[in-house]
This record gives C-alpha cells, structure tokens and sequence, in this order.
C-alpha cells in the first residue's frame, strides 16, 4: 500500500531536481552536487550518523534514478556524472526493475525476537528452558537476551514468557513480501531473488529507511520528448483519476505540455479488454470451467507463473489494458515512442514484454516531472475526454473495477465475482487452495496486487484513502458531465 513518508519525499525531491537539471541543460554539472546541497556541511539535522554517509546514500539512490542498477556500482569514485553521460547515450533501458542501496540497508537486524526491558528475570527461566537451540542467556542485569547468531526465528520463547516482555520485531521489507522474495545476504544487506520476485513494489513502501529503489527511466523518457524529430505519446492509466487535486481534462492537458505529441487514456484499451473479458468468461462457463481469473494485474501474473503454477490454466487469455491502449497508439502512431504512464511498479515488467510500449513512467515520476518543469495544471491547456470512451474502462483502476465493467457491458454474463483485494501471504496460500481445488464462491476471480486497486500502487502520489476519494470524486464528475 502506498502511503507518505519522509523516504517517499527525498525520493520525489530526487526526481524533480534531476528533471530541472534536465530540462535546464545542467544534468552533467549538477548531479554531482545534489548530495553536497541536501546535506550541507554544519547542517543543524541529519537523519544519518553524519553527513558524509547522508551524502553517500543520496549518491548511491540517484544511480537507480538514472536508470543503473546498483549491483554494477563497483568504483566508488564514478561520480554521477559519468552516469548520466552513460544515460544519455544509451538506447534501451535496463531489464532490471529493482534495486537496493547497500549504504541505506544497515538498520535491521536478522533475528526478529527482542527481549524488552520488561523482562523480570524470573526464576521460571521458561525462555531459556524451552529454547531448542540454548540461544537464551541471562546478562549482568539478571534480563534474559538472545544470541542472534543462533537464534533460528522460532518464536518459541515468546510464546512462553508471562510476561510479555519478549517481541516479535519482523523486517519490514521481508515481512511486506507476500512470497518470500528478499531476504538477508552475509553482510545483512537485503537482496531481492529475481526468480522469485513478482514486483509488486511492496518492499518499497514498507522499507523506514527508503534502501529499495526502482531502476526509473526518467532520463529516457525526458531524453525522447526533448528530441525534436521523435513523437512521444503518453498513454495514462485509469488510476490517474485518484493522483492529482486537479480535473482530469487539466491532467491531461498539462502530460500534453511536458512536450508529448498525444495523451491517450488507457481506459480506451479498457473498454477493449472488458469486451474481450466478459467474451471468454461466456466461453469458459460453456466449456465447463469452474472458473476465470483475471488477466489484467501483472504482479498477480507474476505470482501464478512463479508461485501458483496449478492457477496458469485458469488465467484470462485476455491482454491488459495497457496492452490494447499501446495498439491504439501504435496503430496511429507507427514511429512513436510509446510511455505507459501509471502507479505500478510491474508494468515495468510488462512493458519490457510489450513491443509496442518502450518506456513506463510512474505517477510519482510524472509528478516530479511536472515540478521540475514547472508545468502547472491550467484550464486553457486542458484536453478534451475521448467520447468514445466507456466510463466502466475507467472503473478499472479500483479493486473489483474488472468485474463491475463486465457486469456493466453484458450484464447477462452469469457473472459471480470473487474479489482478492491486495496479495499477502495468507491470500497466496488462498490462491493456491483454489487452483488445487478448482472450487471457489464464484466464477470470475479478480486479483488486484495492490489493497484498493491500482489507485493505491506503490507509486501513487497518495495514500489509498486520499487516492480512494478522489478517484470516486473524478469518475462521479465525469458521468454526471456527459
């Protein structure tokens, strides 16, 4: 879930002095001072234990926004510099989607049993005794403590303390994963398995110390726009409705002013995509299926391809949104550059996939875009919305979106939703039952990664209450305008 915080806010301020040096011509000669003018000498606060290691981890998390992946960053002296030099003249983005900052990634500790300081040192001894690898001792305040080195995780001792004074304190990052994708290496530093990880962004937002980042393509997509001879076509996905306490017409005029040729609504591609939807779920049902699930999260495609193989039969064949909406654009715009612009972290996954989509910004991105172009959201630069149009391809970008299109398009479909509202741990295992099974409530599983739907993404501009509101707020004003 995307919510706000201090980490999130040095990742934007990132973001938009790098789009300003851009815009400005300046990237090459101001990237390497950002670190030495958000942490200044003699500044009177520093969330670090210094500046020079605050420098460091602004150094090192500007790499990722350049489009580098951290695991190639082995000569320290490179300055930033070099790396947008590199930025600039390459022609394909990297295939890689995350990324963690080594420096940032010292703050957890591996063993997630703490024993408070309400420990009474009772003559019970019930931790020591029932621990199965003798991992409890007793210190020279008669407190029990836990030797991390052999400590396996059991949770044993706090179960059995009367007390209470014994915690379970998880990892964020590894805790927020809903299939186990990050853990530890030897040095403590996290490192995320690829052939596990389905991208779902989680382990960004839940991280305190903000150490996980996205390999962005900023530079490329400022780098195509600027090119004079190049058409670049925004194509916006449904969740832009809950990003921005603007109309969506202002919205989509000001994407149009950051220089892209057009702006074209993913919704169109909805429209496409719940056609496509309701046909093959008829198709299914005749056929005997128990039932369909849907196509359209690329995390939750993910996770069954790498975690839920007995699911792969039951998945729509129908393409994503994204998907159709790129054709669109392809189709009227054969030379372009495609930028699928959204709140999702995995769509990176399925651009790269995507022949007709090159480049994937997020809204957190486009925000910062925004700021450092110093593009506002006016009323005279507003774009008119796409009659043709469905309102139900706009519903997409809430959990449960899917379903209520279907039902809205053929609402003779014998449709009985099953809504999985967000992916933990617990909702895998429950995926995994009904695959195993084939039985469920309904017939038409909707899986959305994100709590909330799209709207909440792990680069949403806001939280999933505010981003909830105004997305129903923006939908409301556009049906009651037609």
């Amino acid at each position: 879930m995307a919510y706000v915080d201090n980490t999130m806010i040095i990742r934007r301020d990132l973001l938009a002095r790098m789009a300003d040096l851009f815009n400005e011509g300046k990237l090459m000669e101001g990237l390497d001072r950002i670190p030495l003018e958000m942490a200044p000498r003699r500044s009177p606060k520093s969330d670090r234990c210094c500046i020079f290691k605050e420098r460091v981890i602004i150094k090192e998390k500007l790499i990722p926004l350049l489009g580098f992946d951290l695991d190639e960053y082995t000569d320290e002296l490179k300055t930033l510099a070099s790396y947008a030099e590199e930025a600039l003249e390459r022609k394909n983005p990297i295939n890689k989607i995350l990324t963690v900052v080594d420096e940032a990634c010292t703050s957890c500790v591996k063993n997630s049993y703490i024993v408070t300081n309400l420990c009474k040192g009772c003559v019970a001894h019930p931790c020591m005794m029932n621990c199965p690898k003798e991992s409890i001792s007793w210190n020279a305040n008669g407190q029990a403590q836990i030797n991390p080195k052999t400590c396996i995780n059991c949770g044993i001792c706090m179960s059995v303390c009367p007390y209470h004074s014994i915690i379970y304190m998880p990892v964020p990052c590894e805790n927020a994963c809903p299939v186990g994708a990050i853990t530890k290496d030897e040095y403590g530093i996290e490192r995320i398995d690829e052939d596990k990880c389905i991208d779902c962004g989680k382990c960004i937002t839940a991280c305190p110390f903000g150490s996980i980042m996205e390999n962005s393509q900023i530079i490329d997509v400022m780098k195509s726009i600027k090119e004079e001879e190049q058409e670049t076509v925004a194509i916006v996905a449904p969740a832009v409705l809950g990003q921005f306490h603007s109309k969506i017409e202002n919205v989509l005029g000001a994407i149009k002013r950051l220089g892209f040729t057009d702006v074209i609504e993913v919704a169109k591609g909805a429209n496409v995509t719940t056609e496509n939807e309701a046909d093959e779920l008829l198709e299914r049902l005749a056929a005997k299926a128990p039932f369909m699930t849907t196509s359209c999260c690329p995390a939750y495609v993910s996770a069954v391809d790498k975690h839920i193989p007995e699911m792969k039969k039951y998945i729509s064949h129908t393409k994503s949104p994204m998907y159709y909406a790129a054709e669109i654009a392809r189709v009227k715009y054969p030379k372009a550059k495609i930028v699928f612009i959204g709140p999702c972290i995995a769509k990176r996954r399925e651009g790269m996939n995507d022949p007709n989509v090159d480049y994937v910004m997020t809204f957190e991105e486009l925000s910062a875009l925004f700021k450092g172009w110093k593009v506002e959201m006016e009323m005279e630069n507003s774009i008119n919305l796409d009659k043709s149009i469905l309102n139900h391809g706009r519903a997409y970008a809430a959990s449960g979106g899917v379903a209520q299109s279907v039902l809205e398009l053929k609402p003779y479909v014998n449709i009985k939703p099953v809504i999985v509202n967000g992916l933990d741990k617990k909702k895998i295992n429950m995926l995994k039952a009904f695959a195993k099974t084939g039985k469920t409530s309904g017939n038409f599983i909707e899986v959305m990664a994100c709590e909330g739907g799209c709207i909440s993404g792990p680069s949403s501009n806001f939280d999933p209450k505010t981003g909830s509101k105004l997305y129903e707020k923006n939908l409301a004003d556009i049906i009651s305008a037609e």
